[in-house]
């Protein structure tokens, strides 16, 4: 069985942001470890950023701005438009390479981003398995609107979005904000759009997510939209220990020195330090700033904040005035700290890798959204998965009184009993929905076999 899945070869090809390269490389680690022959494609710009084990090929594809990127880009729209005119040449290229080298290309996975690598498959008569990198809660409200079932809403927060199956009662602060504000982020909602105007025509859609994090969306929806969940695609170590050397994703973009990180934590005791990170898109105010680092301060409570976002002054600045109480650096291994012994909590944005690493560790959670699904993603780690608290915001800002708040509910409070426990419970059904026979274990399998008799 294991020869003749070698004779299946998966090309993965990922969108050139951090939080859409992890989840698609950790795919593709997941299928070779089975068996089956897998390739990443990645921008020229970013692929000399991911070093995975030589059984994966790593490929580059290109975006039309080679040497910088997206930051090369005059705007979003150019951006995408020409990602899809020279990605679309150049994964063509690949496409013809790799079918000359003696494994053709079988199936093309591709992050939900790129809708344009489906029209690529299809050209070669191939198949094509659609990536969702959010959870199958938020695709679900694009999905709705495709089919016409949820109108674009206004900005009013008092207002309640429609009841939908499988979802919780969602006011629009708790929608993503392509929706909430669907004119201020106009190019991103068109092309999610596009996507799930398409889903129909893949042969497979898989989520990064577990059907027992979202089983009354599995339960409501799964007959009208099949879905198949395959995640927590969290590196093995932390899940099952199945792949052998999978301590990290093997991608990074960022450069950090985690050993002093680590060094820190090891001197701080047992759950006591509270550890904060917003992503690599995230860009918080000054005000924002200033709030979170006095409320940290005024807690009284050890903390390691990654602040990549800042200027190299105000960090400087930042950091004499801390002194041993908190730890600033611009980047860690994110994996690394929440498993350490000594963190006890996590101040999130609640990007939907950072909400899965979260759960896949047992970390309890202080939610502070900043836009895309965050919100979404904070509504339910709150009030669904009931695995820690949602920062209140006052025009627009989490004061350092509400930080600090939050921060003692869930550190100390009379919930943080119900809320460590509900995080132990979720970081144990993570682990066995990866491991053997566990549910995103066997719908990897099933796609396995079908990709080995496609005629069955």
């Amino acid at each position: 069985m294991q020869n003749q899945r070698s004779h299946a070869h998966v090309l993965v090809v990922t969108y050139p942001a951090q939080g859409h390269i992890n989840p698609l490389i950790q795919f593709a680690k997941r299928l070779t470890s089975k068996g089956v022959k897998t390739t990443v494609a990645t921008t020229l710009y970013t692929v000399k950023s991911i070093n995975v084990s030589s059984t994966i090929a790593i490929e580059p594809i290109s975006d039309g701005f080679d040497e910088g990127g997206f930051n090369q880009a005059p705007t979003l729209q150019a951006y995408l438009e020409s990602f899809k005119a020279a990605g679309s040449k150049t994964l063509t290229e690949l496409i013809m390479k790799l079918n000359n080298s003696g494994t053709p290309v079988c199936c093309v996975a591709y992050d939900l981003m790129l809708p344009w690598a489906l029209d690529v498959a299809k050209d070669f008569g191939i198949s094509a398995a659609m990536m969702l990198t959010n959870s199958a809660s938020v695709c679900s409200l694009y999905w709705h609107i495709n089919q016409g079932g949820l109108n674009l809403l206004a900005k009013q927060e008092t207002l309640e979005a429609p009841p939908m199956p499988g979802l919780p009662s969602l006011e629009v602060s708790d929608l993503p904000s392509f929706l909430a504000q669907p004119t201020s982020q106009s190019a991103y909602l068109a092309l999610i759009l596009d996507i799930f105007g398409i889903r129909e025509e893949n042969d497979w859609v898989f989520c990064n997510s577990f059907e027992e994090l979202e089983s009354e969306l599995v339960e409501a929806l799964m007959a009208k939209w099949p879905v198949a969940m395959i995640g927590p695609m969290v590196p093995s170590f932390y899940l099952d220990s199945r792949i052998e050397g999978d301590t990290s994703y093997g991608a990074s973009l960022w450069n950090y020195d985690n050993d002093k990180c680590l060094k820190w934590l090891d001197s701080k005791p047992l759950k006591s330090v509270v550890y904060v990170s917003f992503e690599s898109m995230a860009s918080i105010s000054t005000e924002q700033f200033q709030e979170i680092a006095w409320g940290l301060k005024a807690s009284n409570m050890p903390f390691l904040w990654v602040a990549n976002e800042l200027k190299d002054n105000q960090l400087l600045e930042l950091i004499d005035s801390i002194g041993e109480m908190g730890l600033v650096v611009k980047w860690c291994n994110q994996l690394e700290v929440l498993a350490h012994q000594a963190v006890g909590c996590f101040v999130t944005h609640c990007g939907w890798n950072s909400t899965l690493e979260g759960l896949s560790l047992g970390v309890p959670m202080v939610c502070v959204p900043q836009w895309s699904d965050q919100p979404t993603n904070a509504k339910f780690l709150a009030h669904v998965w009931k695995v820690g608290v949602r920062a209140k915001q006052d025009r627009g800002i989490v004061t350092r009184e509400e930080l600090g708040n939050c921060l003692r509910e869930v550190m100390i409070g009379e919930r943080s009993g119900e809320i460590k426990s509900n995080a132990s419970k979720w970081k144990e059904l993570a682990k066995r929905a990866v491991s053997v026979g566990g549910s995103s274990d066997r719908n990897i399998d099933e796609f396995i076999a079908k990709l080995l008799k496609p005629d069955q």
